[in-house]
């Protein structure tokens, strides 16, 4: 069962790849004025993990025990305080900060620096619990209908599998999408952030 289940996974990251290389690239931070968005209102930051080594989740994955989890590792937290100082020299000082309960992305958040997180399970991967990817993006999409289309930067901080069903197009670890809020429709896609 492990090794059909290993063999499903190697297969679905496989296509993963070859679909997001056959999507349009976004725009990368040096196609958009991206500081100037980042202060302004009305603008999401859509942050993936940063590195944490390995592919899905044990087996016997528990949301709860970070111990059953694949977690950040040196090179991850690192990341992730080089992303906090990078947007701090942007000038970001006001940010709502949102995470995916699972640890590897509250850690992330956390070791941004720029204020306290909120979980929140609209952000939780539904990369092995496909079930959960509906409910997940309707949840998502109602917490962007509730954001004010000119309020400070939100960053969200998730998984390849969540910003790839938002955008279109996946992510490496510590690398981003930048949106922007519409009134009364969905997020606009400005760019792609990769912090190098």
């Amino acid at each position: 069962m492990n090794r059909l289940r290993t063999s499903w996974f190697r297969w679905l990251g496989g296509w993963m790849l070859v679909l997001g290389a056959l999507m349009p690239p976004l725009a990368t931070a040096s196609e958009i004025d991206l500081a100037a968005r980042l202060q302004q209102g009305g603008h999401v930051l859509m942050l993936r993990h940063t590195h944490a080594p390995g592919f899905g989740d044990p087996p016997l994955f528990q949301l709860d025990d970070c111990a059953t989890q694949r977690n950040l590792d040196a090179s991850g937290r690192a990341q992730a305080t080089a992303i906090g100082e990078w947007l701090h020299r942007q000038g970001v000082r006001d940010a709502k900060i949102y995470s995916s309960q699972w640890c590897r992305s509250l850690e992330t958040a956390r070791l941004l620096n720029l204020g306290p997180v909120t979980p929140l399970p609209a952000l939780n991967s539904f990369f092995e619990r496909t079930r959960d990817r509906m409910s997940s993006l309707v949840a998502l999409n109602a917490f962007f209908a509730r954001q004010p289309a000119d309020g400070p930067l939100i960053i969200l901080v998730t998984h390849f599998a969540n910003i790839q069903a938002v955008v279109g197009a996946g992510v490496g670890s510590g690398e981003g999408v930048v949106l922007q809020l519409q009134t009364g429709e969905a997020p606009r896609v400005v760019g792609r952030v990769d912090f190098k």
